[in-house]
């Protein structure tokens, strides 16, 4: 993949502050391990864990709006459940709670959100970040949200209906012993991506500008979920991970009580909206799951939702169908 502009200015739009609003807020609650939590071995066993929020009052307090569960299409209001896809390995966007069979973080609290308000249940099938687009088409789920980038190539595909706004970060180990300032730092570094999303993209653009810049290129290691990088990165195998600014956030937090990694400072590379997805075919399910969200925004539910996870300075003002560019 070739592009013509400088690396520099792949270093995206937003401003800097965004990594510090995004903080975690600690709301109280159950305490459950993180991804990436370890002592710091190879095997990485989990060793460590920090408090979570409980939003179990704020997802029971939302009623169906029955104007709203009418626009639902037949077939799903029939079953009474909304089948949703995602990769239930990205804190805080969907990851297990301690138990690990539940399934909790931002986006699982806004789609289920969005199911009670179209009188539906919320059910999870975890899955690769890449097969969710295919799963989608094949009608194996209903919707999928996983911190999914809504772009113009994906939209050639399903359309989205846009939550939150973000964009993707370096991530390093404590103390950033490599050094990395930024994008322009990582000509000859060897970095990890989860496949299929806009890290893997912006890596092997980035490793293209250096080549063509007469510099090294980036060594990338490809991955099917963001554990692994991390496993990576606390070993010395690789040197950063590129990830989405709010999990990179939040394990940098939490993973090892805040020792194990730490976010570069700079502004978000790519910033762009995260987007449910819904078949292309599902234009009715997908206007009701817009005019669910709509109604989330307006009633404070989605800003109760995204203040409990700490990522408040990516809410929107309404829901946006295919905003992405």
């Amino acid at each position: 993949m070739t592009r013509t502009r400088s690396r520099s200015a792949l270093w995206g739009t937003i401003a800097t502050g965004a990594v510090l609003a995004l903080g975690l807020t600690a709301c109280g609650g159950p305490s459950a391990p993180q991804p990436g939590d370890a002592s710091g071995d190879a095997s990485g066993g989990a060793s460590s864990s920090s408090t979570i929020p409980d939003t179990s009052a704020l997802l029971d307090a939302v009623q169906v709006d029955d104007a709203l569960a009418a626009q639902v299409p037949a077939d799903i209001k029939d079953a009474g459940t909304l089948v949703v896809g995602s990769n239930v390995q990205s804190a805080p966007n969907n990851f297990y709670a301690a138990d690990g069979s539940t399934v909790i973080g931002s986006d699982h609290d806004l789609i289920t959100a969005v199911g009670k308000k179209l009188g539906l249940d919320v059910e999870y099938q975890n899955q690769d970040f890449g097969s969710l687009i295919t799963s989608l088409q094949s009608g194996r789920v209903d919707v999928t949200i996983a911190a999914m980038n809504d772009t113009a190539e994906r939209q050639q595909a399903i359309d989205f209906v846009d939550y939150l706004t973000s964009g993707i970060t370096l991530m390093v180990q404590k103390g950033n012993p490599d050094d990395i300032t930024g994008p322009d730092s990582l000509c000859g570094k060897a970095i990890a991506v989860v496949t299929g999303t806009s890290q893997q993209e912006f890596a092997e653009a980035t490793s293209t500008q250096c080549e063509s810049d007469g510099e090294e290129a980036l060594d990338i290691t490809v991955t099917d979920s963001d554990s692994q990088n991390q496993t990576q990165l606390r070993t010395g195998r690789i040197d950063a991970i590129v990830n989405d600014l709010p999990s990179a956030v939040y394990i940098s937090k939490t993973a090892q009580d805040g020792q194990a990694f730490e976010v570069v400072p700079g502004d978000v590379i790519d910033g762009a909206p995260y987007g449910i997805g819904v078949n292309k075919d599902d234009a009715e399910l997908r206007d009701a799951i817009a005019a669910a969200l709509d109604s989330l925004i307006d009633d404070g539910t989605y800003g109760e939702v995204l203040d409990a996870w700490g990522i408040t300075s990516g809410s929107v003002t309404e829901a946006t169908v295919n905003g992405g560019k």
